[in-house]
């Protein structure tokens, strides 16, 4: 690393996209390919949101609304909160650095579990915080009480990815209570929601009702998963007036461009169709579990649009093996692989490439 950057930056771990399908059609000489490594919903945009995003590219001459008022104020009336609890950024994994930019200096701690969003140790380091990960428990979910035990003077952040993204696993509510009770009130609590729609356990909390009296909880959502437009880039804040306010210290200037802004506020508008796509997921999802269990393979109950594998020296190669299918999954090397729920036909070819591969786990 050249003396004219940080030092650190060689030790800093990068993000990893799920692989182009582009790429893998290429390769295999093949029409198109299946990617189930991004999370993504197998929908395009909720109706209305064409027309809206349409009319507002006749004024993309014009910087956005830097305040991002009307969608704040959607957002409030749907939550039920004031708009100056409301904060919107370019996705959540935005929201969650500044966040921490928010909360740490160099030094600080910041605790999450592990494994959980690959963002969080890139976000910890790029504020020149100390990341404690905390393992997660022989279920593939966080470690509460190991996590609450981890908080020390130093820290200033805690994470709590519910669903946990990439093992769809969540916590309860009474778990969640217990944690939140014995975090200090000097500390914040991060709850990353970003798969909230996919919920349907009904003992799975909602994370904006939980913040209504704890002023150190703040909530992450993004219109990127259930709503479709993973590809616009925006997410909110739910939090207490001083927490809002501070993450809105570190946003960038017109952070939220005009498509995304008119985007969401139409997206917001088409919640039935919303709630039927969602079902659509949720039933693919149970479908692929069920049939993924059949077959032999470790599967953790989830709450999300994607489903884990537990897979240990096989990933890799389990990986490899959906690609010459044409599938394109996530794998997280030595641990185990993810793989979004896609439409019935994307998910077929999935189940067939597991179904022919020779080992279980």
């Amino acid at each position: 690393m050249s003396r004219l950057t940080r030092a650190d930056l060689d030790a800093l771990p990068a993000y990893v996209p799920g692989r182009s399908v582009a790429d893998l059609a290429r390769e295999l000489g093949i029409a198109e390919a299946v990617k189930l490594a991004s999370n993504e919903v197998p929908f395009g945009p909720l109706p209305g949101v064409p027309e809206a995003v349409a009319a507002a590219m006749t004024q993309s001459h014009r910087y956005p609304d830097m305040g991002v008022l009307e969608l704040r104020d959607r957002l409030a009336e749907r939550y039920g909160v004031t708009p100056d609890r409301i904060v919107t950024g370019c996705g959540s994994v935005a929201l969650a650095e500044h966040l921490a930019k928010a909360t740490c200096l160099p030094g600080d701690e910041i605790v999450y579990s592990w494994r959980s969003f690959e963002a969080y140790p890139i976000i910890s380091a790029g504020v020149g915080a100390t990341s404690i990960r905390v393992p997660n428990n022989p279920g593939h979910g966080h470690d509460l009480p190991a996590m609450a035990e981890a908080i020390t003077d130093r820290t200033r952040l805690a994470i709590v990815c519910n669903p946990n993204n990439p093992t769809g696993t969540s916590v309860r509510k009474a778990e969640l209570d217990r944690f939140l009770d014995a975090v200090p009130s000097d500390v914040l609590v991060v709850l990353d929601e970003a798969y909230r729609e996919f919920v349907t356990d009904p003992d799975v909390p909602d994370g904006v009702e939980l913040m209504r009296g704890r002023p150190n909880v703040a909530v992450l959502r993004t219109f990127s998963k259930a709503y479709g437009l993973a590809g616009l880039r925006v997410g909110f804040l739910v939090g207490h007036e001083p927490v809002a306010e501070a993450a809105r210290k570190t946003l960038l200037p017109f952070a939220v461009n005009r498509i995304a802004q008119a985007a969401a506020i139409a997206s917001l508008a088409a919640e039935p169709e919303l709630l039927a796509r969602v079902e659509q997921v949720v039933k693919q999802r149970t479908r692929v579990r069920d049939e993924l269990l059949a077959q032999g393979w470790s599967v953790p109950p989830t709450e999300a649009n994607f489903v884990w594998l537990r897979l240990s020296e096989d990933t890799a190669d389990f990986a490899a093996a959906c690609a010459r299918s044409g599938v394109s999954i996530r794998p997280f090397a030595g641990e185990g692989a993810r793989i979004s729920v896609g439409d019935e036909e994307d998910n077929e070819a999935f189940l067939a490439a597991a179904r022919a591969y020779p080992r279980r786990h």
